[in-house]
């Protein structure tokens, strides 16, 4: 990233936005990035005021910035940038606001992207089906180890030099099946909390094992602006999560190394190395999962949105939805009411002599 003379000045609008507006470590990284990138290049225009830059200056670096950026992104950086100036305004940096009138780009509504209840049940079933799979491949590799019966005792005059040569290879087989047993049961455990909860992935791989109530059966989730929330879940979900707390996770925090081991002794999910799960793994997961189901391919947050689409199917109330997923409108609730519309609207055509 650029740095501007006006780096200062970005560092004070983000400390101040992280203390009076609790914004979430993603979107506040997200802002100081388009602030940085907006003052760049007045800064190449050889600006060197806040107070020289305009509203048509705005609007030039607004056509210049959307040749590359959907409009979803141009309406998150231009609302970054006229909040950056109504505080510079606010705050005596400027003796006006040129932003004050800066208009966000319109957002084409679409309806999110989401699964059949037949294709979830599919695809956490195909999900379930690889830990059965991996486990009886992880006990028929043991049973296949050397060093019982007759063979034992042909090899028992051999050095201890040949023994440990031989054995090596088994032993390094028998850690790689634990570990693909391990992040199996991890996996399947990801999939049904997040279709059980509908949660966002970046909630997800920020949990502790502490944040699991297994007596109620629910999860303290840590949503954006860091407001908290409990969120119930199912049998199933409680099922893949013990399996994975007892037996997988267990094998994958061996892996690490004592400072990652430290790190990230209280996560919930660990990747390969021991560490904490990252955003970018978790994706792979859930994309990896939907080709194996043969259902079509989601992220995590159409996950999300085919938990809240089933709830709503299923007869919740539309605020009970809101609270679970932790949405601050109502109105961005009301999206997955318009999905189950379409989806009926679709079984009626489908089912109907005269649709």
């Amino acid at each position: 990233m650029s740095s501007t003379q006006f780096d200062g000045d970005i560092d004070s609008f983000v400390s101040y936005l992280k203390s009076n507006r609790g914004l979430s470590a993603n979107t506040l990284k997200a802002y100081r990035a388009d602030l940085t990138a907006c003052l760049h290049l007045f800064e190449l225009r050889g600006v060197t005021d806040l107070n020289e830059i305009t509203l048509d200056d705005l609007r030039s670096w607004m056509a210049v910035e959307s040749r590359d950026h959907a409009r979803s992104s141009m309406a998150r950086k231009t609302v970054a940038v006229r909040g950056f100036f109504a505080w510079a305004y606010e705050h005596g940096l400027t003796t006006t606001d040129p932003a004050a009138t800066l208009m966000t780009p319109s957002i084409p509504s679409t309806l999110p992207a989401v699964l059949t209840e037949s294709q979830a049940e599919q695809l956490l079933d195909v999900a379930e089906h690889a830990v059965a799979t991996n486990q009886y491949k992880d006990d028929g590799g043991a049973a296949a180890a050397p060093g019982s019966g007759k063979a034992a005792g042909k090899t028992a005059d051999k050095s201890a030099d040949t023994v440990n040569r031989s054995e090596a290879p088994a032993r390094a087989d028998k850690r790689d099946n634990a570990r693909v047993v391990a992040e199996s049961q991890r996996n399947a455990a990801i999939l049904e909390l997040l279709y059980a909860t509908g949660i966002r992935v970046a909630e997800l791989v920020s949990m502790d094992i502490a944040d699991i109530d297994f007596s109620n059966r629910t999860i303290k989730v840590t949503g954006k602006g860091n407001k908290q929330r409990v969120v119930p879940f199912g049998l199933p979900a409680q099922r893949a999560l013990e399996t994975w707390l007892e037996q997988g996770r267990p094998v994958l925090a061996r892996t690490a190394t004592d400072a990652v081991k430290s790190r990230a002794a209280n996560a919930l999910f660990l990747g390969a190395r021991g560490g904490r799960i990252d955003q970018r793994i978790a994706r792979d997961i859930v994309h990896r999962a939907a080709r194996e189901a043969g259902v079509p391919d989601i992220s995590p947050h159409a996950l999300r949105h085919s938990a809240a689409t089933h709830m709503l199917d299923g007869g919740a109330d539309l605020r009970e939805v809101q609270e679970m997923l932790g949405h601050s409108s109502l109105k961005t609730t009301q999206r997955y009411t318009h999905v189950s519309i379409e989806q009926l609207k679709n079984r009626y055509g489908q089912a109907f002599p005269r649709a």
